[in-house]
């Protein structure tokens, strides 16, 4: 007990120092992207048209509740708090703040790259608030070389806070264009990259250009990884220990997961004692990947025809799946897409 408490005391002297190193002010976010969590509710922000990642003290640290959260048609509700039709805001991304359980949404307001960026928070009791980016105690730190053109959008597709560092997966504008970034926390300095690179076996060849577009945290017989999903869908695990500025690693693809296919969201969870990956897709359902053999299995460096590597179902009772974010270690919160275009907030219990 007195080393958990010891461990306790380190978290939030060391969340402490990172708040009091904030500046007063507003989060001047030139576009809405993905969010993540730090201690003591820290949340970081993803600005890929801005090029940076914003730390914000939300002060939103005292445990709000527990139980299902279900919030149908949110777009809409979103719009009308924002005066506008549900058309014209798009979720970004949805985050659970694990030290309150309460949920952040990252919108944009309008189409485009550069649509004005909006955060939300949705408290345990249901109610939907604007969450003011002005007169906040935030941080930010600028990434170096961005990707520029038509690539600029995907500067950021994830981010993940680990062991005092934020992990920006996205695109450069350097010779390996995928790219991930890791920022020490509090920040110091630019944000410069490690390029990857990857073998995509439906493509046959190895890849340094395609982005990571959703990834998750993982430990592998004691060691931090990385498990990546990129277009038409491999997977791959990347040492964390292994991103230093300036230089180029490969990663070991451990699945092929079908081609014409683009990864949304994951997250990783045990049931039954054993670890599973939950991986949304756009036109693959939501698929839940053994991770059993994931440390052992032979990395994929020829052409797969199909599916190859790690074993996975596809869960059929999951349609549609735009986003998906741990609730707590039973559930799911998901971000379904209607027939009718709207978006429902969902939790479900983990497959």
């Amino acid at each position: 007990m007195r080393l958990r408490l010891v461990a306790l005391a380190a978290v939030l002297a060391a969340a402490g120092t990172a708040t009091a190193e904030m500046k007063q002010g507003t989060a001047d976010l030139k576009s809405a992207g993905p969010l993540a969590f730090g201690p003591h509710g820290v949340l970081f922000i993803g600005d890929p048209i801005g090029a940076a990642v914003f730390a914000i003290e939300t002060n939103d640290h005292t445990p709000a509740g527990t139980g299902k959260v279900n919030a149908p048609k949110i777009d809409e509700t979103i719009a009308a708090k924002l005066g506008t039709k549900a058309g014209e805001v798009a979720i970004a991304d949805v985050a659970v703040n694990p030290a309150s359980g309460n949920v952040y949404f990252s919108v944009a307001r309008g189409k485009g790259p550069e649509a004005p960026a909006v955060i939300f928070k949705l408290d345990r009791k249901g109610e939907l608030t604007e969450f003011s980016l002005k007169d906040v105690k935030y941080d930010r730190a600028t990434l170096a070389n961005p990707a520029t053109g038509k690539g600029k959008g995907n500067t950021i597709t994830g981010l993940a806070y680990v062991n005092g560092k934020v992990i920006v997966a996205g695109l450069s504008s350097e010779e390996f264009n995928s790219t991930l970034r890791t920022l020490p926390y509090p920040f110091q300095g630019e944000g410069k990259g490690t390029g990857v690179k990857i073998y995509h076996g439906a493509h046959g060849k190895y890849e340094t250009e395609s982005p990571i577009y959703t990834f998750t945290t993982y430990e592998i017989s004691g060691t931090a990884h990385l498990l990546a999903a990129y277009q038409c869908t491999p997977l791959v695990k990347i040492p964390v220990s292994s991103l230093k500025a300036g230089e180029k690693i490969e990663g070991v693809t451990v699945a092929e997961l079908g081609n014409g296919n683009r990864p949304l969201d994951m997250i990783v969870y045990t049931k039954g004692g054993k670890d599973y990956l939950l991986m949304a897709n756009s036109k693959r359902g939501v698929m839940k990947v053994d991770l059993e053999k994931v440390g052992t299995v032979d990395g994929i460096t020829a052409k797969v025809n199909g599916t190859k590597g790690l074993p996975y179902e596809t869960v059929g009772s999951l349609k549609n799946v735009m986003q998906l974010t741990k609730l707590d270690a039973d559930h799911a919160l998901i971000l379904v897409k209607g027939g009718d275009g709207l978006h429902n907030l969902e939790t479900i219990e983990m497959p």
